[in-house]
Order: C-alpha cells, then structure tokens, then sequence
C-alpha cells in the first residue's frame, strides 16, 4: 500500500546526506531558511511548517540539528517538528513585532552551544537566502561576531532534486486530488460565477478527497488576465467566448501539485483557438524531450526552435518545464542555459505559457524523469476543453 507521508526516519537520512555535505564545503554548520509561504526548506528536515512566524534549522556538520521558531510556537513545534531539539527566538517572530515580555528566548551562541557543544563556529553557511529576513541577517551579525556567513545552497537544494519513493507516492497522490478539484470544476462551472465561487469548488474537493492545503494559489481568470504569467483569482464573473484558465493544484504529505489547462463556453475567437491548440501541441512535444541523461538546456533549446519553426516564437515567454516539489515552483530550471543532466526521480512540472494580445493560456502537469522518458502524473485534461 501507498505511503503518503514521509516516514520520521527519511528525515533523518535526509539530515546526514546534508552534514556530509556541511563538511565536504568546509562549513562547520548550516542555518536553514523558511517562511510560512516558502517554507519547503524547513520542511524537508523537520516536517515543520511555521504559521505567521517563521522558522530555520541549525544544523551543524557533526552534532544536533536545532529547529528555531517564534515566541508562540512551541507547543505546536513539539507536536509537529520531528526534531526534539527546539530553540524560541525573537528574530523569528511574526510581522507584527511583539515584544513577548516574559517568554523566555534564546541567541544564536544558545543555539550554537545546543548544536555543536564546545565546538568553535567559524564558518556558517546559509540556506534560503531568497527569503531569508532583514533581523535574521542582523541578529547573526551582532550575536556571532567573528563567525563568516556563505551562502551555501549548493549544499543543500540538489538534495531536494531525486525524489525517494515515499515523496513520488505523495506527489502521485496530489495530482490524483488535484483532478478530482479540475473534475468538479469542469462538471459546475458556469457562466455568470464569480472566479472566486470556481475556486471554491477546487478547495471543497482538495480538503474533501485527502489534500492538506492547496499546492499554490489556484489559478481561474479569464479575459486578458489570462497573458499574466502569474495571476490571482478576483470577484469578475465567468464569461462566454473568451479563454478561462484553471491551474489547479492539492498538496499532499507536503509534496505539490498542479494541473492547468485552458477552457470556454460557447466560441473562441479563431485566433485565440489557433493558440489553444498549438499550446497542446507544445505540451505534448515536451513530454517527448524529457529523459534521464539529457542534457537540461538541450530540452529547452529544442523546445524554443520548434516553437519558432511551428511559427508561434513570438508567443513563448519562457522556458518549458520547472522543477516541482514541496514547492509547486522549485528548482531546477530547465533553461536553455541549463548544463545539468536529468537523472531518474526527478520530478518537474511541465509548464507551457504562451501568451497574445490581450490573451493567453497555460497547459500544465507534473512529470517524473525515467530511464525511458517521463512518467505523467496526470494523463487526465490533454484534449481541448469546450464546456456547454
């Protein structure tokens, strides 16, 4: 039977591939990076998810991996985190700034001396950078005088590329929620709902069939929203003969999913149908490219020359496929200035955008990388979408 969660122990593996790493760059530990809106860092070793505060780990290259939270989330990190060593910290609060007189906090040398014992930190490296906050930078640089900061996501974000099997069951599982919410959608959708109201059928259906959240801000607009790269769902009303897109997705055990895929009532415009259906076509063509031992960039190379010689090069935005994983957008990028091999269980969300005047649209699913070719995990949603 399918294991849609990840079992306490793979944390663990997980935790002492990275101190190997810690120590191979020459770093003495690694301060690990989250939000509650890009939280997959933390996650990946804790199974900690911060809610409206924040949250690192410290993990030292030999020693005690720490999990850092907010003053108000500690009951909640021991019922949750699969680390039993905890640190409260200021700098980790919420937005809101409270000075929590009366809680007791620790500093960076508290979690420091929890870590590594009597072990000197000289050279700290830092994970999650993008998202990492002004007062975390500020208390490091104030409570560890001395110590060097490096940026060292190398250490760590390829660990999060080759998916164990319990993180590829979790995924499979998302994109099986992820249809039945793109299902009820198709079958209650209609003209004269508000995007928000199309949205909410997808929840009822993620929360109703095993997903724990949604993968990422569920996608359904239509009109000339739909050339936005990215975009929110609003109060406008569904209309007839205009692209709507869905990008829909449910997370499950942590791990993301989304399928997307252009649909109307009634007529499109020619022009607008053309598109629709050359995307398809794209779509397809991807699936195609994609193969362990392949180079990344050549994927993209291949994918924009047959776009510009099909005749649509002036409709691409960007390249075909992103990484997918705790994260619905994660790395790596296939680019055409990519130089990595694919290699077996990594897995990508192939994400075809093209976008004209005034409209746009986007076919998307999640893929696994094989040893032949890719393993769809979703097959559902790959013909044109007329809805009466």
């Amino acid at each position: 039977m399918a294991n849609y969660t990840i079992p306490k122990q793979e944390y663990f593996d997980r935790i002492a591939k990275f101190q190997a790493n810690i120590k191979k760059a020459g770093l003495d530990a690694c301060l690990v990076h989250g939000t509650e809106g890009d939280f997959a860092n933390v996650r990946y070793l804790s199974e900690y998810w911060p809610t409206f505060e924040q949250a690192g780990v410290f993990v030292p290259a030999e020693g005690t991996p720490v999990l850092l939270i907010g003053p108000e989330s500690l009951k909640y990190a021991q019922g949750r985190s699969v680390l039993p060593t905890i640190s409260q910290m200021l700098n980790y609060r919420e937005s809101a700034e409270p000075d929590y007189p009366g809680i007791p906090l620790e500093t960076y040398p508290d979690v420091v001396k929890k870590a590594m014992g009597s072990k000197k930190l000289r050279k700290l490296g830092l994970v999650g950078t993008a998202v990492m906050t002004y007062p975390t930078l500020k208390a490091l640089e104030s409570q560890l005088p001395g110590v060097e900061l490096i940026p060292a996501e190398d250490t760590f974000r390829p660990l999060r590329w080759y998916k164990s099997e319990n993180e590829l069951n979790c995924h499979r599982k998302a994109f099986k929620v992820a249809e039945k919410a793109v299902a009820a959608i198709l079958n209650e959708m209609k003209p004269g709902m508000t995007e928000f109201q199309v949205i909410g059928i997808a929840q009822r259906e993620i929360y109703a069939n095993g997903g724990e959240y949604e993968g990422h801000s569920l996608y359904c607009f239509g009109g000339d929203r739909t050339s936005n790269g990215i975009s929110r769902p609003t109060g406008a009303k569904i209309k007839k003969n205009e692209i709507i897109q869905l990008n829909i997705g449910a997370r499950v055990g942590g791990y993301s999913s989304s399928i997307g895929l252009p649909v109307w009532f009634g007529k499109l415009p020619k022009e607008q149908l053309a598109l629709v259906e050359f995307g398809l076509r794209a779509h397809k063509y991807t699936f195609e490219l994609i193969k362990a031992g392949v180079e990344a960039g050549s994927i993209a190379r291949k994918y924009e020359k047959w776009g510009i010689d099909q005749g649509w090069g002036d409709y691409m935005l960007y390249g075909p496929v992103h990484g997918l994983g705790i994260m619905e957008t994660e790395s790596p990028w296939i680019e055409s200035t990519s130089k990595y091999k694919l290699k077996e269980n990594m897995t990508y969300q192939i994400d075809t955008f093209f976008t004209g005047n005034g409209y746009g649209l986007r076919w998307e699913r999640g893929c696994i990388v094989t040893k032949d070719g890719c393993e769809l995990l979703s097959k559902k949603f790959m013909g044109i979408q007329k809805l009466d």
